[in-house]
Protein backbone atom coordinates (compact mmCIF):
# COMPACT_ATOMS: atom_id res chain seq x y z
CA UNK A 1 0.00 0.00 0.00
CA UNK A 2 0.98 3.17 -0.86
CA UNK A 3 3.28 5.35 2.25
CA UNK A 4 0.51 8.26 2.07
CA UNK A 5 0.29 11.09 4.41
CA UNK A 6 -2.47 10.82 6.97
CA UNK A 7 -3.41 13.46 9.41
CA UNK A 8 -5.39 12.85 12.28
CA UNK A 9 -6.73 15.69 14.51
CA UNK A 10 -6.73 15.05 18.63
CA UNK A 11 -4.55 11.94 17.95
CA UNK A 12 -3.44 11.07 21.15
CA UNK A 13 -7.13 10.21 22.57
CA UNK A 14 -7.62 6.69 23.06
CA UNK A 15 -10.30 6.37 19.83
CA UNK A 16 -7.36 8.55 17.74
CA UNK A 17 -4.49 6.32 18.98
CA UNK A 18 -5.98 3.55 17.89
CA UNK A 19 -6.86 4.98 14.30
CA UNK A 20 -3.39 6.41 14.11
CA UNK A 21 -1.93 2.79 14.89
CA UNK A 22 -4.34 1.33 12.11
CA UNK A 23 -3.39 3.17 9.62
CA UNK A 24 0.25 3.12 10.67
CA UNK A 25 0.38 -0.42 10.33
CA UNK A 26 -1.25 -0.27 7.05
CA UNK A 27 1.76 1.72 5.43
CA UNK A 28 0.60 5.27 6.31
CA UNK A 29 2.63 8.01 7.47
CA UNK A 30 0.89 9.57 10.73
CA UNK A 31 1.18 13.26 11.91
CA UNK A 32 -1.58 13.98 15.06
CA UNK A 33 -2.11 17.30 16.07
CA UNK A 34 -2.24 18.05 19.79
CA UNK A 35 -2.95 21.20 21.32
CA UNK A 36 -0.91 20.56 24.94
CA UNK A 37 2.11 18.67 24.18
CA UNK A 38 3.34 18.25 28.34
CA UNK A 39 -0.52 17.09 29.34
CA UNK A 40 -0.72 14.75 26.59
CA UNK A 41 3.18 13.53 27.14
CA UNK A 42 3.42 13.38 23.27
CA UNK A 43 6.37 12.62 22.25
CA UNK A 44 5.84 9.28 24.67
CA UNK A 45 2.80 8.63 22.31
CA UNK A 46 5.02 9.14 19.45
CA UNK A 47 7.58 7.46 20.34
CA UNK A 48 5.37 4.13 21.54
CA UNK A 49 3.81 4.18 17.79
CA UNK A 50 7.28 4.43 16.48
CA UNK A 51 8.84 1.45 18.34
CA UNK A 52 5.55 -0.69 16.64
CA UNK A 53 7.28 0.13 13.10
CA UNK A 54 4.98 3.39 12.56
CA UNK A 55 5.95 6.36 11.17
CA UNK A 56 4.28 8.48 13.77
CA UNK A 57 4.77 12.34 14.20
CA UNK A 58 2.78 15.42 16.12
CA UNK A 59 2.56 18.85 15.35
CA UNK A 60 0.75 21.87 18.11
CA UNK A 61 -2.28 23.13 16.94
CA UNK A 62 -4.99 24.25 18.02
CA UNK A 63 -8.10 23.10 15.81
CA UNK A 64 -10.50 26.36 16.94
CA UNK A 65 -8.29 28.55 15.79
CA UNK A 66 -8.22 29.27 11.91
CA UNK A 67 -4.93 30.89 11.96
CA UNK A 68 -3.27 28.32 14.04
CA UNK A 69 -4.76 25.66 11.51
CA UNK A 70 -2.99 28.00 8.25
CA UNK A 71 0.16 27.72 10.07
CA UNK A 72 -0.19 24.12 11.05
CA UNK A 73 -0.58 23.05 7.58
CA UNK A 74 2.46 24.83 6.07
CA UNK A 75 4.61 23.32 8.92
CA UNK A 76 3.39 19.94 7.82
CA UNK A 77 3.91 20.47 4.15
CA UNK A 78 7.26 21.57 4.74
CA UNK A 79 8.13 18.89 7.42
CA UNK A 80 6.11 16.12 5.83
CA UNK A 81 4.58 16.33 2.42
CA UNK A 82 1.25 16.62 1.20
CA UNK A 83 -1.70 15.55 3.13
CA UNK A 84 -3.69 12.66 1.54
CA UNK A 85 -5.90 11.64 4.84
CA UNK A 86 -7.21 13.48 6.60
CA UNK A 87 -9.00 12.19 10.11
CA UNK A 88 -11.21 14.59 12.56
CA UNK A 89 -11.11 13.52 15.42
CA UNK A 90 -10.92 16.48 18.04
CA UNK A 91 -13.81 17.25 20.10
CA UNK A 92 -14.75 17.87 23.34
CA UNK A 93 -17.71 17.20 26.06
CA UNK A 94 -19.09 20.31 28.46
CA UNK A 95 -22.69 18.57 29.25
CA UNK A 96 -25.31 20.26 30.52
CA UNK A 97 -29.13 21.03 30.31
CA UNK A 98 -29.94 23.32 28.01
CA UNK A 99 -31.94 25.61 30.44
CA UNK A 100 -28.82 25.82 32.57
CA UNK A 101 -26.18 25.88 29.73
CA UNK A 102 -24.08 28.64 29.65
CA UNK A 103 -22.44 30.22 26.67
CA UNK A 104 -18.47 28.93 26.94
CA UNK A 105 -20.02 25.60 27.18
CA UNK A 106 -22.09 25.85 23.82
CA UNK A 107 -19.49 27.69 22.04
CA UNK A 108 -16.18 25.69 22.89
CA UNK A 109 -18.15 22.27 22.11
CA UNK A 110 -19.17 24.08 18.82
CA UNK A 111 -15.60 25.59 17.97
CA UNK A 112 -13.60 22.72 18.66
CA UNK A 113 -16.44 20.08 17.56
CA UNK A 114 -17.56 21.43 14.34
CA UNK A 115 -15.32 24.26 13.58
CA UNK A 116 -12.65 22.49 14.31
CA UNK A 117 -13.43 19.97 11.12
CA UNK A 118 -13.77 23.19 8.92
CA UNK A 119 -10.81 25.03 9.86
CA UNK A 120 -8.19 21.70 9.50
CA UNK A 121 -10.43 20.56 6.43
CA UNK A 122 -10.12 23.83 4.55
CA UNK A 123 -6.33 23.40 4.72
CA UNK A 124 -5.98 20.23 2.60
CA UNK A 125 -9.24 19.58 0.81
CA UNK A 126 -7.53 22.26 -2.58
CA UNK A 127 -4.14 19.73 -2.88
CA UNK A 128 -6.00 16.64 -2.47
CA UNK A 129 -8.24 18.08 -5.54
CA UNK A 130 -5.31 19.16 -7.80
CA UNK A 131 -3.87 15.56 -6.83
CA UNK A 132 -6.85 13.49 -7.97
CA UNK A 133 -7.11 11.50 -4.64
CA UNK A 134 -7.98 11.94 -0.80
CA UNK A 135 -9.72 10.50 1.81
CA UNK A 136 -12.01 12.50 4.33
CA UNK A 137 -13.35 11.16 7.56
CA UNK A 138 -15.24 12.69 10.02
CA UNK A 139 -15.34 10.92 13.98
CA UNK A 140 -18.91 12.11 14.87
CA UNK A 141 -21.21 10.25 17.35
CA UNK A 142 -24.30 8.30 18.06
CA UNK A 143 -25.75 11.27 20.16
CA UNK A 144 -25.03 13.24 16.97
CA UNK A 145 -27.55 10.64 15.34
CA UNK A 146 -30.13 9.76 18.11
CA UNK A 147 -29.74 13.04 20.57
CA UNK A 148 -28.64 12.85 23.95
CA UNK A 149 -29.62 14.22 27.59
CA UNK A 150 -27.65 17.06 28.44
CA UNK A 151 -25.81 16.94 25.43
CA UNK A 152 -27.41 19.90 23.25
CA UNK A 153 -24.10 21.11 22.28
CA UNK A 154 -22.44 18.04 21.48
CA UNK A 155 -25.14 16.98 20.03
CA UNK A 156 -25.61 19.53 17.90
CA UNK A 157 -21.85 19.79 17.32
CA UNK A 158 -21.44 16.03 15.97
CA UNK A 159 -24.95 16.03 13.55
CA UNK A 160 -23.57 19.22 11.91
CA UNK A 161 -20.44 17.30 11.26
CA UNK A 162 -22.07 15.03 9.10
CA UNK A 163 -23.81 17.58 7.30
CA UNK A 164 -20.33 18.79 6.63
CA UNK A 165 -19.56 15.32 5.56
CA UNK A 166 -22.68 14.88 2.67
CA UNK A 167 -21.92 18.67 1.25
CA UNK A 168 -18.41 18.24 1.17
CA UNK A 169 -18.74 14.73 -0.49
CA UNK A 170 -20.85 16.24 -3.38
CA UNK A 171 -18.23 18.88 -3.89
CA UNK A 172 -14.98 16.80 -3.78
CA UNK A 173 -16.79 13.21 -5.31
CA UNK A 174 -15.95 14.59 -9.25
CA UNK A 175 -12.32 15.48 -8.48
CA UNK A 176 -11.58 11.77 -6.54
CA UNK A 177 -11.85 12.97 -3.07
CA UNK A 178 -14.19 10.84 -0.70
CA UNK A 179 -15.21 12.56 2.83
CA UNK A 180 -17.65 10.13 4.82
CA UNK A 181 -18.79 10.24 8.53
CA UNK A 182 -18.20 7.51 11.51
CA UNK A 183 -20.36 7.64 14.26
CA UNK A 184 -19.05 5.38 17.20
CA UNK A 185 -21.49 4.98 20.42
CA UNK A 186 -20.20 4.33 23.66
CA UNK A 187 -16.29 3.10 23.42
CA UNK A 188 -14.22 2.25 26.32
CA UNK A 189 -12.08 5.33 26.67
CA UNK A 190 -11.24 7.88 29.39
CA UNK A 191 -14.22 9.83 28.66
CA UNK A 192 -16.72 6.30 29.55
CA UNK A 193 -14.31 5.74 32.12
CA UNK A 194 -15.28 8.75 33.89
CA UNK A 195 -18.95 7.97 33.79
CA UNK A 196 -20.72 7.08 37.21
CA UNK A 197 -21.22 3.60 37.22
CA UNK A 198 -25.03 3.33 37.42
CA UNK A 199 -25.11 5.84 34.42
CA UNK A 200 -22.88 3.15 32.52
CA UNK A 201 -24.58 0.11 33.30
CA UNK A 202 -27.53 2.03 32.42
CA UNK A 203 -25.96 2.57 28.91
CA UNK A 204 -24.88 -0.72 28.16
CA UNK A 205 -28.56 -1.98 29.37
CA UNK A 206 -29.49 0.02 26.11
CA UNK A 207 -26.55 -1.65 23.74
CA UNK A 208 -27.60 -5.13 22.31
CA UNK A 209 -24.34 -5.74 21.66
CA UNK A 210 -24.02 -5.89 25.60
CA UNK A 211 -21.38 -4.04 26.11
CA UNK A 212 -19.13 -0.67 25.05
CA UNK A 213 -17.04 -0.96 22.38
CA UNK A 214 -13.77 -0.66 21.96
CA UNK A 215 -11.48 2.50 19.52
CA UNK A 216 -9.73 -0.83 17.82
CA UNK A 217 -13.66 -0.58 16.25
CA UNK A 218 -13.98 2.42 15.23
CA UNK A 219 -9.96 2.21 13.78
CA UNK A 220 -11.12 -0.63 11.55
CA UNK A 221 -13.87 1.87 10.12
CA UNK A 222 -11.42 4.57 9.26
CA UNK A 223 -8.61 1.99 7.98
CA UNK A 224 -11.46 0.75 5.52
CA UNK A 225 -12.97 4.07 4.51
CA UNK A 226 -9.25 5.90 4.13
CA UNK A 227 -7.95 2.71 1.76
CA UNK A 228 -6.95 3.37 -1.84
CA UNK A 229 -9.55 1.83 -3.17
CA UNK A 230 -12.75 2.85 -1.14
CA UNK A 231 -12.87 6.04 -2.94
CA UNK A 232 -16.61 4.38 -4.30
CA UNK A 233 -17.80 4.82 -0.69
CA UNK A 234 -18.60 8.40 -0.28
CA UNK A 235 -20.79 10.81 1.74
CA UNK A 236 -21.92 7.97 3.79
CA UNK A 237 -22.21 7.91 7.84
CA UNK A 238 -21.26 4.38 9.13
CA UNK A 239 -22.55 3.80 12.15
CA UNK A 240 -20.04 1.91 14.59
CA UNK A 241 -22.36 1.43 17.92
CA UNK A 242 -23.46 -2.43 18.59
CA UNK A 243 -26.85 -1.62 17.48
CA UNK A 244 -27.53 0.73 20.15
CA UNK A 245 -28.87 2.98 17.68
CA UNK A 246 -30.21 1.69 13.86
CA UNK A 247 -31.11 3.40 10.89
CA UNK A 248 -30.96 3.83 6.95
Amino acid sequence: MTQRLALVTGGEGGIGTEICRQLGHAGRRVVTTCMDPEAANIEAWAEALRKEGIDANWIQCDVSDLSACEKMAETVREQYGDVEILVNVAGITKDGFLHKMDYEQWFDVININLNGAFNVTRQFVESMRKAGFGRIVNISSVNGQAGQFGQTNYSAAKAGMHGFTMALAKESAPKGVSVNTVSPGYIKTSMTDAIPDKVREAIISQIPAGDLGEPSDIARAVAFLTADDAGYINGANLPVNGAQFCSF
